[in-house]
């Protein structure tokens, strides 16, 4: 079955310029760094495309509607019908003294803003710069190469969608979202707060839900800060323990004994040392005491 207008679809498709073969647009990021076109920061995926609203080239737009799922299709796309014939008169010669005394350094091939316009720098030399205020894909025809993905029937995938189209720098699973009855609430991810110009994109959402589901006319965003968690040291000083208790075996007891005895002082090795017997008398001795006896029997005697 053919793409309808107004249907939500999924398209992968890469743009060349049919006389050179350059790719001048592509979903892919691979083929985007095959032709020198990726650019740091951009998003490379399938895109969301609803049918006849002008999201792409007119002409591909129109085509999409003869296209069915699943199938790789192409289109070629005249001038005419792209971005039109080169008109002689946009090309204009301008002083590089000119340029410079607004601080432009023009370089070939570049595109710098002139006169509030944007023009490609065609030559450069005597002084003078070819300035040339055609779009740059003007007079080529075009060659498309497309396949539609998948075609989004439920709300929630087309909610969904639309979400990503506005912020595709987070990631869609990370909105959580609600639809009841005639409302939609979209809890938005801590990622969401910093995205640059979200006031603007949760806007967008809501215009874009409102416009293509109509039986939704209410969408609210909620953003929940949440305090953290305390922490517990008590749990992990005693898991710490633990496992310190588990990496070291325990010493055995009779070496800890070992190490921890005091060592016995001079004291005590003293006290306990047995204490010396009297000397037994000699021969000597025993005959001086027992004159000195009997000189004092005698005296008492007299």
């Amino acid at each position: 079955m053919p793409i309808q207008k107004s249907d939500f679809i999924i398209v992968d498709y890469t743009g060349k310029v049919k006389e050179t073969g350059d790719v001048f647009d592509t979903t892919s990021e691979e083929i985007a760094k095959e032709n020198k076109l990726y650019k740091e920061g951009d998003i490379y995926e399938p895109r969301l495309v609803v049918a006849g609203e002008g999201w792409l080239l007119k002409a591909l737009d129109e085509a999409l509607l003869t296209f069915k799922i699943n199938k790789k299709d192409s289109v070629e796309i005249p001038p005419e019908n792209a971005f039109g014939n080169r008109d002689s008169e946009k090309v204009k010669l301008v002083p590089i003294r000119r340029l410079a005394a607004r601080g432009i350094t023009p370089r070939l091939g570049a595109q710098i803003e002139y006169d509030k316009r944007l023009a490609t720098v065609r030559t450069m030399g005597s002084g003078r710069v070819t300035l040339d205020f055609n779009p740059p894909l003007a007079g080529k025809t075009l060659v498309y190469e497309v396949t539609i993905q998948k075609q989004l029937k439920t709300a929630e995938e087309k909610v969904s969608a639309l979400i990503h189209r506005r912020i595709p720098a987070v990631e869609v699973e990370k909105f959580n979202f609600k639809i009841v009855k005639a409302n939609v609430t979209v809890n938005m991810p801590d990622e969401s707060f910093y995205v640059e110009g979200i006031q603007l994109a949760k806007r967008g959402i809501a215009m874009d839900i409102q416009r293509f589901l109509p039986e939704l006319t209410t969408v609210q965003f909620v953003e929940s800060f949440s305090k953290p968690e305390a922490a517990t040291p008590k749990k992990e000083t005693k898991k710490k323990t633990a496992t310190k208790a588990a990496k070291k075996p325990a010493k055995p007891k009779k070496e800890t004994e070992k190490t921890t005895a005091k060592p016995k002082t001079k004291a005590s090795v003293a006290e306990k040392k047995p204490k010396a017997k009297p000397k037994a008398e000699t021969k000597t001795t025993k005959t001086a005491k027992k004159t000195t006896a009997k000189k004092t029997t005698k005296k008492a005697a007299k």
